[in-house]
């Protein structure tokens, strides 16, 4: 299959998935007990004519088509609707608490590469008490969620001993950097331990092929026996499960984001789900999941690059 005839597949599927899912969240959301305007009386009484002007402002009492049918409509024209908690622009907010959310993401993305792939390479490689000690550690990371390990981190290094900012994003890139470090720790540890056990299972699958025998065999430095054979030809699995970590990280971030009181749009949704802030809560949802095709999307497309065995639409299976 071409890569425009894939790619362009693909993005149907993408367009379809989209369409369902937004019908998915909006009926969930409209089915939800409560509305937004027992929140925006906030138990106050009120007249039949108050109640009667919130529920045509926002549209309550028209039909659940029609309130789809207007919300999709809006969300294709690039209008979020507006938020009933903050009365502000649904795209207002999303603008200003996106970038913090995915700073944190990138941050957490980069500890999870870096010390994951480290780890389960020297596990692979080394063997012994080395591989032992790495996988008791993984087990550890693995076994510890992301807002257990926020509180922990945010305990010991911020309360404790005064290292780190225990709350917010800062402000300036360099103090968001130095704020958003405990807590992309926290959200890194769980995944760090996932990523080093793939890494060491796909390494090790590789170096008993026969192909790393017949390279050994030839007198070929191992340090290029390592890096050629064995962690090019793991790749392919190492690639899958990232596409995995970053779907992980967007869902994770909310319980993180709660606990550190981070401004992001994580917050954002604990928050606006709390207050049936309707609006916010569909956008934000729909939102994660287009990421999360996106990142599919790019997974299958590098794929092939990094194991030609792979063929465009088949993960994991060789050609």
């Amino acid at each position: 299959m071409s890569f425009v005839r894939f790619a362009a597949r693909r993005v149907a599927e993408m367009a379809a998935t989209l369409l369902v899912a937004s019908f998915v969240v909006f009926g969930a959301m409209y089915l939800a007990p409560g509305s937004p305007a027992s929140f925006l009386l906030a138990g106050r009484s009120a007249s039949p004519e108050a109640l009667a002007s919130i529920n045509a402002q926002y549209h309550l009492n028209d039909p659940f088509l029609v309130r789809y049918l207007r919300w999709l409509g809006d969300m294709l024209q690039g209008d979020f609707g507006r938020s009933i908690t903050y009365r502000t622009d649904v795209s207002r907010l999303l603008a200003d608490r996106l970038p913090v959310t995915l700073l944190l993401v990138a941050m957490s993305l980069v500890v999870v590469v870096v010390i994951g792939l480290l780890l389960g390479r020297i596990a692979a490689v080394r063997g012994g008490a080395t591989d032992s000690t790495v996988l008791v550690t993984t087990t550890f990371a693995v076994g510890t969620p992301s807002f257990v390990a926020a509180v922990l981190l945010q305990g010991l290094f911020a309360v404790q001993l005064g290292w780190f900012p225990s709350s917010g994003a800062g402000d300036g890139l360099g103090d968001m950097l130095w704020h958003l470090t405990l807590p992309a720790i926290a959200l890194a540890l769980y995944l760090i331990g996932m990523l080093a056990r793939v890494t060491r299972s796909a390494m090790l699958e590789a170096l008993g092929s026969e192909h790393v025998t017949v390279a050994r065999s030839r007198g070929v430095p191992e340090r290029q026996v390592i890096r050629r054979h064995v962690f090019h030809n793991s790749l392919g699995t190492i690639l899958t499960t990232g596409g995995l970590i970053v779907s992980t990280l967007l869902v994770c971030t909310i319980l993180v984001e709660t606990a550190f009181s981070i401004g992001g749009i994580g917050q954002l949704l604990e928050l606006s789900t709390t207050t049936k802030d309707f609006p916010t809560v569909q956008a934000i949802s729909l939102i994660i999941v287009a990421l999360f095709m996106v990142v599919n999307l790019i997974v299958d497309l590098l794929l092939p690059l990094v194991d030609p065995r792979i063929t465009l639409g088949t993960r994991g299976a060789a050609a």
